[in-house]
């Protein structure tokens, strides 16, 4: 039943195109919301293996070239399909009153979604390519056609950035189907692939996935590409997009080339480390409250990198729930960021949203983004304090000196964080209003700030309310009671080859 999330989502994706406008986000929503209530059944499915790639679907696609059309599920890969559904749902609530050329909008966004689907069940490594592929086109016209600041630029940035880790991804299949006469994922984990051919094709093929998760020095188009974005964009890449890589990386390249990883995971640690602490530190230097958020993006990716470097059945675990914790926090952050505040005020600009009181203004956004916040800080009762407890974990029994140099991060994650939490919203400024409607000082020629221009901000609305509420909900279900996805990751992690025993 979950390879129905595929087929809904690309089916929505068609009917948008072909209703009226006034049902686009209606379609957009039935179908995010069918393909969520489809992954949440499968999770509590009992009749799943969850600990070995079990397949869903198999039929011949290219039988010349051993290429099917392949559909399988693990704990990991299930995981995976959760986030993107609850955070699909969220983007298209977060996106409901877009009103420039909506059946396009929600058309892309279905394909992102669908595409994302289709790489986190893939058991085909030729299938998996082509649905990674496929999210990359649809990503571009997101940007370059709803995004704001430097939009185009922002959008190819991305998108070459993407082509250029889709290229080395191929050379690392073609090395491994010619190898071994198949591009089944399954066979592929099984075969043993000479020393000499995994020291190189583990490092193109893994590079290739790691520059969509955002490893350092090849990070750089995710802020831009976080900040050019519109709402619903910018909470798929953080959500979605940047787990493609990451899974990718564990699934193909770790799971395939054993010994290649093994020769390499000391790198993959100490560029991991580089991330988590440069990311912060230039985060705690931006003015853009979207940037501040873009490169926090980058830090907890590097968190989600160095659990998978550790070889060890936490640290790995933990780096897959750090994907699912950062895909709701990340897009929970994004959506308070670009459509509660910016929607509003018209500006990200961290100096001159102090200068409001956008506290009072809007109450809702304040809090939302408290609870965000203290997720993304990894206050301990959301998810992000279980995953990175967990990875941390792992990282001392493989790394400990790694877990001394990112305890540094994480303080500059709390300073990042606290320093946007308090210039957003509860640095002293002129007071607002209260009432329904809220508006600042009349207009004068001479006007230089934001607190002195005519702002008018409208109360927060139920769609926008309700795709806030089931991101927060998830993040404290998860932080709570963080075995409801360990239980479902671990025999799946344990089952891959490529962890030290």
């Amino acid at each position: 039943m979950i390879a129905w999330t595929i087929y809904i989502t690309f089916a929505g994706a068609l009917m948008v195109l072909l209703f009226p406008r006034a049902f686009s986000r209606w379609i957009a929503l039935l179908t995010t919301t069918a393909t969520f209530a489809i992954s949440l059944a499968t999770f509590f499915c009992h009749d799943l293996d969850l600990a070995h790639f079990t397949t869903i679907v198999r039929g011949p696609w290219v039988p010349a070239l051993g290429m099917n059309y392949y559909l399988a599920v693990d704990g990991i890969s299930l995981t995976l399909v959760l986030v993107t559904s609850i955070t699909a749902v969220s983007s298209v609530l977060f996106s409901w009153d877009v009103d420039e050329r909506p059946n396009e909008f929600f058309f892309w966004l279905l394909l992102v979604v669908g595409g994302s689907f289709g790489v986190f069940l893939s058991a085909d490594l030729f299938l998996l390519f082509v649905f990674y592929e496929l999210v990359i086109v649809p990503k571009y016209f997101l940007i370059a056609i709803w995004g704001s600041t430097s939009k185009e630029y922002g959008a190819m940035k991305l998108t070459l950035y993407s082509f250029f880790g889709g290229a080395l991804v191929f050379i690392g299949i073609i090395a491994a189907y010619v190898s071994a006469g198949s591009l089944d994922l399954n066979e592929l984990a099984q075969f043993q692939f000479t020393p000499q051919l995994q020291s190189w094709a583990f490092p193109v093929l893994f590079l290739g996935f790691a520059i969509l998760a955002g490893i350092w020095p090849l990070h750089t188009w995710a802020p831009t590409g976080h900040v050019a974005a519109p709402t619903a964009g910018s909470m798929l890449l953080a959500g979605i997009v940047m787990k493609l890589g990451a899974y990718g990386g564990l699934r193909a390249a770790m799971n395939l080339f054993p010994q290649g990883f093994q020769i390499w995971r000391n790198w993959i640690a100490i560029l991991a480390v580089i991330g988590i602490i440069y990311a912060a530190a230039v985060a705690l230097r931006q003015r853009d409250l979207k940037f501040v958020i873009g490169y926090s993006s980058v830090s907890h990716m590097g968190f989600v990198l160095l659990g998978l470097a550790t070889a060890n059945v936490l640290g790995v675990s933990g780096a897959v729930l750090q994907m699912f914790s950062h895909g709701v926090i990340g897009a929970l952050l994004f959506a308070v960021a670009g459509r509660m505040i910016y929607r509003r005020t018209h500006t990200r600009d961290l100096d001159q949203l102090s200068l409001m009181d956008l506290n009072r203004a809007l109450p809702f956004a304040a809090f939302v983004f408290v609870i965000a916040s203290a997720a993304s800080m990894g206050i301990p009762g959301f998810s992000g304090f279980a995953a990175e407890i967990t990875i941390l974990i792992g990282v001392w029994k493989s790394f400990p000196i790694a877990v001394w140099i990112t305890g540094a991060g994480m303080v500059l994650v709390a300073a990042f964080t606290l320093r946007a939490l308090k210039k957003s919203f509860f640095e002293a400024g002129p007071a607002a209003p209260s009432g329904g409607v809220k508006e600042f000082a009349a207009p004068s020629p001479l006007m230089t700030s934001p607190a002195e221009r005519p702002i008018h901000l409208e109360p927060i609305t139920i769609p926008e309310k309700l795709g806030a509420g089931l991101l927060m909900f998830t993040t404290l279900a998860i932080g709570i009671y963080p075995k409801f996805l360990l239980d479902r990751i671990q025999p799946a992690v344990e089952a891959m080859r490529f962890l030290a025993r």
